[in-house]
């Protein structure tokens, strides 16, 4: 049995981590400020022994007693990180140093929840872990793209000063049940209108490709990173079949049996063109890859969508 501490703990991908630990019989302590995530994602677990729930924002540092850290807590969607944005450079940076501060001392192992937008709007595709990327700096995603980057860099220089024991994932577009209403990205945002009968949005030409993959497939890769010896990563974790946004417009439409249109819209600034990974490190580190297919997953989706909506009109 672990002691482990999941940062982001009540957020969509936390709250599945916590629960796979938890099955796991390990001891989880779940933070959260609880700015994304949500108590209903984490409720079913707070009557469990092992489960402890703190309020807390890891800008502010935190004395515990842990083995193991997965630093989650950054808002992840444009809508979300965008909204406060001065904040959400603070919390990938100074969240991630309290965190590192916190591992150091008590010589836990913690893995970096990092992104697939840190190669910004790639000229390389596939998406390898040598690729360095094209990110703009000074634009309206910066101080997420950024954020995450500097989070990198703390992570290996940590590692390399202080020997901190470190892991580093680069997570590609996820999806599944317990995402938010408002979450704001490409699937939920689809489902929701599709499921209201609304114009379904698409920027640009809806030509710009994207890889989904289901939530459970990653948390698998999660898991395995983290306990995988002499290997720190960076490592991708995706799904590497691509769809162009329109397909996924269009499967969604069929699969929820809408009366949807699709509606056309101005692309927004710095929306990345191609996003695909190579998971060979994955393959082949890990020995890792997803199985649920797009299919599949968007059916279960849909199916929390369509349960939550209900929820939401009593």
């Amino acid at each position: 049995m672990k002691r482990i501490l999941v940062t982001g703990g009540a957020g969509f991908i936390g709250s599945f981590l916590c629960e796979r630990l938890l099955a796991e019989n390990n001891e989880i302590i779940c933070l959260d400020n609880f700015f994304t995530g949500s108590k209903k994602n984490i409720r079913h677990l707070l009557e469990n022994r092992s489960f402890e729930l703190v309020r807390h924002d890891v800008t502010q540092g935190i004395l515990l007693e842990v083995d193991q850290i997965y630093h989650f807590a950054c808002p992840a969607s444009p809508v979300h990180y965008q909204y406060n944005p001065v904040k959400t450079i603070k919390t990938s940076v100074m969240g991630t140093i309290n965190m590192l501060g916190l591992a150091k001392r008590v010589r836990a192992r913690i893995l970096l929840a990092s992104t697939s937008e840190v190669y910004g709007d790639p000229k390389v595709h596939p998406q390898t872990e040598a690729y360095w990327g094209n990110v703009n700096p000074i634009g309206i995603r910066s101080c997420y793209d950024e954020g995450k980057r500097v989070a990198e860099t703390l992570m290996m220089d940590y590692h390399r000063q202080n020997n901190v024991d470190i892991k580093i994932i680069r997570i590609f577009n996820t999806y599944g049940p317990r995402m938010a209403l408002d979450d704001g990205r490409v699937v939920s945002n689809f489902i929701i209108q599709a499921l209201r009968n609304e114009d379904i949005t698409v920027y640009g030409e809806g030509n710009q490709s994207r890889s989904f993959c289901y939530v459970d497939d990653l948390v698998n890769g999660i898991i395995s990173m983290m306990n995988r010896e002499e290997f720190i990563g960076p490592v991708n974790l995706g799904n590497p079949n691509e769809f162009t946004i329109l397909e996924l417009a269009e499967k969604v439409i069929e699969l929820t049996g809408s009366k949807s249109e699709i509606k056309y819209l101005p692309l927004p600034q710095d929306d990345p063109v191609q996003r695909q990974p190579d998971i060979s490190l994955a393959r082949e580190k890990l020995n890792w890859e997803p199985n649920v297919q797009l299919d599949e997953g968007l059916k279960k989706t849909i199916a929390y969508f369509d349960a939550a909506l209900s929820d939401a009109n009593r």
